[in-house]
């Protein structure tokens, strides 16, 4: 588990140690998401889709915030794969309570 905070100064970083997945619909990442995640929804989080990430990198996974189980079920399915995993679960929520700014459309 990591929180906002952390996230927040890792992808500050010229080269994160991390990816960050956003795992909630299309329609919502295009809307609003995280400044440098990527958008993978928890049910295509598969070996073929991770094939261009190295097996030790590190993923950081988040939904739409503590009531929102996605990024628990994205967090296993990664650890199922053999995938260093966090889980930030406060999510949206918590990034904007944090007073962070989200690319929106």
């Amino acid at each position: 588990e990591t929180d906002c905070w952390d996230v927040h100064e890792g992808m500050r970083l010229e080269n994160p140690e991390f990816v960050l997945i956003d795992i909630r619909s299309q329609a919502l990442f295009d809307r609003a998401h995280i400044p440098g995640a990527i958008h993978i929804p928890h049910s295509k989080l598969s070996e073929k889709r991770l094939q261009e990430f190295s097996k030790d990198l590190l993923f950081v996974v988040y939904c739409a915030g503590p009531h929102c189980n996605g990024s628990t079920r994205a967090a296993i399915r990664l650890a199922r794969l053999g995938r260093p995993v966090k889980e930030m679960p406060g999510g949206i929520t918590g990034w904007l309570d944090e007073g962070f700014d989200l690319v929106t459309a």
